[in-house]
């Protein structure tokens, strides 16, 4: 048998494709390393093709041995440099259909992680219609061998509204158990898979999880990065575990993309990082992915946000009641000023009337414009708050837009909660948020906007789609052109992403928008793990943590919920101007604080100084690696237990400075030079700090 490889690399990561005539192209090596001279393993297909046409080669629930993908064969490759990024491109044929298949692959400069898309292209004379292609699919190799699954640990994620980011660490065997294959001659026919609902690409499994080779400490981390529907599985086929990423499928999301000769589709991208520094190694090559495909930041510190809403006005702002919060928000030290939901109707009943995005004269007698030249005027920055995909069914926009401007299910429009929903493929629902966005921007001088999505579009729409799937992935993909859009117009413009708070945290928006809203989580005692797990999914800097201090709250209360903000991007809220000047004094020096934190969190790694946190825990913590130094938030909730121990192995064997940021609580301290750092409190206290600690 005549088989070639194809050898690539970014530097840092590097990659050997398996090339033959009498089977598809595959991944034989991937690794920080430079392969050696091992021979290669043949593994799983670099693309499956699943159609209603052809499905698998052989049965099973697996997104793998399809058998239009087992009939690719390689037809050329090429390689280049688009910037930063160094890509591969794979080319294969399959004689049978005439549909070619191409692979790319782009790993920024100095990452261990590459991003993947595959384009299909119908060269046939017949229809075929698409239920499922892989961006990516791959074994997970130690070297040039399968990694042995009983020596595996996944650590996977689910979410709900109020209770985001639970993340779990728990041997892989758990959940695909050893079935002794090889006595049955077969692979295997289930998988563990995780999809996404509707759209709400975040709202129960996470698209970011990762697999971990306890005996080596090898990682492989990986993102799905669509604002809609996605899967990543993982399945087993003889001795090796294979890894299959996607986006939209029929089987979970009735997706069938109808492609007609001439045509082409191209996949939602996915990123898979690879790290010899197990999970927090991977997590790094990850967060530096994630920062490769933002834009390159400015010189400016990122801003400080005030946010109306949260514990506060919860949606009912007026005049009266901002002017106060305006001053108290400057005082502090707040950069932003963002006037939340309710500023566009006169009543308290507004869910159903959204859309038209006018200033309520009801609650602004002498216009918006008094209260944002207000914010002004004490120095902030103007923000407000919108839900841009939604139309109430009561909002005069219901019947002045066409039909053509909703989600459509067999000629009737989606309604959710009050709501239609817009479909950003047609130019009347682009164009009516192009001008709401220009008119904001203009009139009352925003540079904020937080972007809310409150409801969800079911399967999609059948118009102009060859199924409800397929709507959805155009209209998500047209969201996106939206955002470029008005990024393009107003690039000065910082724009919040948020979805009942972070039911949309993926990085086909994150890529694009600057912060992500991690919970609408009210209670200050159950944020903590929300925050503390936000980095696996969000980069430092754009995890936007509620603080929310309030009057009647005691000093250590006060010190816990702003703790909870000061890692990430901290968004304040709390009656302020009803606060005494010694309670004012602690958020000021907490704002303060984390102003000077903010260049250090933008390059940082994060990391857990106590494992995981869990949602009952009664200690939690996170880290964040600096250049110099680590920053580390601790939370001791109600509970019997009085200490904790943080691992920070970075300083051991030294002696350590350690600096409360902010105010300091009322924790106790011990150092112990093989890396260990004991905290303790007295049982029932609730405690909260963070701390800067470095070698002295």
């Amino acid at each position: 048998m005549h088989t070639d490889a194809i050898s690539w690399s970014n530097g840092c990561l590097h990659l050997t494709l398996q090339v033959g005539q009498t089977g598809p192209v595959s991944i034989a090596y991937l690794h920080p390393s430079e392969a050696t001279s091992k021979p290669l393993q043949s593994g799983p297909a670099l693309v499956e093709i699943l159609s209603v046409q052809e499905g698998r080669a052989r049965t099973s629930q697996r997104y793998a041995e399809s058998a239009i993908g087992g009939r690719l064969r390689y037809a050329g490759h090429r390689t280049g440099l688009d910037g930063i990024w160094h890509t591969l491109t794979v080319l294969q044929r399959d004689a049978d259909t005439g549909l070619e298949a191409e692979a790319t692959i782009r790993a920024a400069q100095g990452t261990s992680t590459f991003q993947a898309v595959t384009t299909v292209r119908n060269n046939g004379n017949e229809p075929l219609l698409l239920q499922a292609v892989t961006s990516l699919a791959l074994p997970l190799l130690a070297g040039h061998e399968p990694a042995d699954a009983t020596g595996l640990t996944l650590a996977s994620a689910t979410s709900q509204w109020l209770g985001e980011n639970q993340w779990t660490l728990e041997p892989l065997r758990n959940s695909l158990p050893d079935l002794n294959l090889g006595l049955h001659a077969q692979d295997q026919r289930g998988h563990v898979l995780r999809a996404s609902t509707s759209s709400w690409s975040t709202g129960g499994p996470l698209p970011t999880a990762a697999v971990v080779d306890t005996d080596s400490n090898l990682c492989w981390m990986w993102q799905v990065e669509h604002n809609g529907g996605w899967a990543w599985e993982l399945s087993e086929t003889g001795s090796t575990v294979n890894l299959a990423l996607l986006g939209p499928t029929d089987d979970q999301h009735h997706w069938v993309h109808r492609l007609e000769p001439g045509q082409e589709f191209t996949t939602v991208p996915a990123a898979l990082a690879v790290s010899t520094g197990g999970l927090y190694g991977g997590l790094a090559e990850m967060t530096a992915h994630r920062r490769a495909l933002r834009p390159a930041p400015g010189p400016e510190r990122p801003p400080v946000i005030y946010n109306d809403f949260m514990n506060t006005l919860m949606g009912d702002p007026s005049t009266d009641k901002l002017l106060p919060l305006v001053k108290a928000a400057a005082d502090v030290g707040a950069d932003v000023f963002c006037i939340d939901a309710g500023w566009y109707d006169d009543t308290s009943d507004w869910w159903d009337a959204v859309g038209e995005w006018q200033p309520s004269a009801g609650r602004f007698p002498r216009g918006l414009s008094e209260v944002t030249d207000t914010i002004r005027a004490h120095g902030m920055g103007v923000g407000l708050w919108l839900e841009p995909e939604v139309i109430g069914v009561r909002s005069p926009l219901a019947t002045s837009l066409p039909d053509g401007a909703f989600l459509q299910r067999h000629g009737v429009r989606l309604v959710e909660h009050g709501r239609y929903h817009l479909d950003f493929r047609h130019p009347a629902a682009t164009s009516h948020l192009d001008n709401t966005v220009d008119r904001l921007v203009g009139e009352f001088n925003c540079v904020y906007f937080k972007l809310d999505y409150n409801i969800t579009a079911g399967s999609g729409s059948d118009v102009v789609a060859s199924s409800p799937g397929a709507g959805l992935l155009g209209h998500n993909r047209a969201y996106l052109d939206w955002i470029d859009g008005v990024k393009t117009r107003h690039p000065h413009l910082t724009i919040e992403n948020c979805a009942s708070g972070a039911m949309r945290q993926d990085y086909a928006l994150l890529s694009r928008l600057d912060l992500q809203s991690t919970s609408d989580q009210q209670d200050p005692l159950l944020y903590p793990p929300i925050a503390a797990n936000a980095f696996f999914s969000v980069l430092p800097e754009q995890a936007a943590n509620w603080a929310y201090p309030q009057p009647e709250m005691t000093d250590e209360e006060i010190r816990f919920t702003l703790s909870t903000a000061m890692l990430g991007r901290m968004c304040l809220s709390g009656y302020l101007d009803r606060m005494s000047a010694s309670q004012l004094v602690l958020v000021s020096e907490a704002l303060a604080a984390h102003k000077e934190m903010l260049p250090e969190i933008c390059t940082s790694t994060a990391f857990h100084p106590s494992g995981i946190p869990n949602w009952d825990a009664e200690w939690l913590s996170t880290g964040l690696h600096a250049p110099h130094r680590d920053l580390v938030t601790v939370w001791k909730r109600a509970g019997t237990e009085s200490q904790t121990v943080l691992h920070l192995p970075r300083w051991a064997g030294q002696e350590i400075s350690l600096e409360w940021l902010g105010a300091t609580p009322s924790f106790t301290t011990k150092w112990d030079a093989s890396g260990y750092l004991i905290l303790d409190a007295l049982p029932g206290q609730v405690l909260a700090g963070t701390f800067a600690v470095a070698g002295s």
